[in-house]
């Protein structure tokens, strides 16, 4: 068998005449991930002899349209909302690596300060979605299988002062300043603080379970909540469904008031949002807490064989947010005492 595990996930990975065939099986039982790999090798049996048949016609639009039903991530249709104007009325066999480059190319002349981090994102989602495609035997193939991504030279990330930090804080309106001080004080994602429910919010101990995230390791996870991020969520008059909103309503984009706030706040520099992630994980380092401690709080992605074996429970989670509230108030002590 080809089976071999992303976290905790077994993916099939196989080739049949030449072209290769990766596949998630969606399930952490390996029996069950063997059967389907037999399945997938079977389908790709008949599919070599013709035996299924596929639509030659079929477009990257009428895909994206079946695939958007299942109700994919914000994060995916937003850069599907790039994706469609280029590739949509394409066919697949039309989607190469030359119309990728020239899909590179246009979105550059659009946008001349465009990444290619940003770019490969773009990409990654066009593969994404054509590896559903063939997972639901739409295609025989996904094109963009190989497809290399452009190298990207890594960019110091900032991390916001605590300055900067009070300096936002005093001119965020409300919605916006709960959701900060959330990010600062838990490393929460943004997909996380938006799909956050109340019924997952412990009030009594002061401790929030993850309602819903991007890793099978982030999602369940506990973080103990500061003191400032406890007595904000107890002052909400509501205490159902979704914890983060605006006018009772769920927060979809917060781009707009995110990067209006940053200007009423004259900050020398811009920060992004997911910057505040980064920003929780560097102050936790400069409190002196150990990095097994810093994964198991932001639910990142294991890798290697033992790192799927930590554990870390929740009184020292706790020692480690105590550690982070230590070091937010030395740091504004000494911002106060400057002359």
């Amino acid at each position: 068998m080809t089976l071999y595990k992303r976290g905790r996930i077994w993916w099939s990975d196989f080739m049949r005449n030449g072209i290769r065939h990766q596949t998630s099986t969606r399930t952490t039982d390996r029996r069950i991930a063997e059967r389907i790999e037999m399945k997938l090798k079977n389908d790709a049996a008949l599919r070599l002899f013709q035996i299924i048949d596929f639509d030659p016609d079929i477009t990257f639009e009428m895909i994206a349209a079946q695939f958007a039903q299942t109700k994919p991530a914000l994060y995916t249709l937003d850069r599907l909302k790039h994706l469609l104007p280029f590739f949509g009325p394409m066919r697949i066999p039309e989607i190469t690596r030359n119309r990728v480059n020239d899909y590179r190319a246009l979105r550059k002349r659009q946008k001349p300060n465009l990444k290619d981090s940003t770019l490969n994102k773009d990409v990654g989602v066009l593969r994404h979605v054509l590896y559903w495609a063939e997972d639901e035997k739409l295609i025989p193939s996904n094109p963009m299988a190989r497809i290399p991504m452009a190298r990207v030279r890594r960019m110091a990330r900032p991390v916001m002062s605590v300055d900067d930090e009070e300096k936002l804080l005093a001119v965020a309106p409300p919605h916006l300043r709960r959701v900060i001080i959330a990010a600062l004080d838990t490393g929460m994602r943004r997909g996380e603080l938006f799909s956050q429910q109340w019924e997952h919010v412990d009030l009594t101990r002061a401790v929030l379970t993850v309602s819903k995230s991007k890793t099978p390791e982030g999602e369940g996870r506990e973080i103990p909540l500061t003191q400032r991020l406890a007595d904000i969520l107890l002052a909400l008059p509501e205490k159902e469904g979704l914890v983060f909103t605006y006018h009772g309503a769920a927060v979809l984009d917060l781009k707009t008031s995110w990067n209006a706030t940053q200007r009423r706040a004259g900050l020398a520099r811009h920060y992004r949002f997911h910057d505040l992630r980064h920003c929780f994980a560097s102050r936790l380092m400069e409190a002196g807490v150990i990095a097994d401690v810093r994964k198991a709080v932001m639910g990142h992605e294991t890798r290697g064989v033992h790192e799927g074996y930590i554990h870390v429970e929740l009184p020292v989670k706790r020692q480690a947010i105590a550690k982070l509230e230590a070091w937010v108030a030395r740091e504004k002590a000494n911002l106060q005492s400057m002359p």
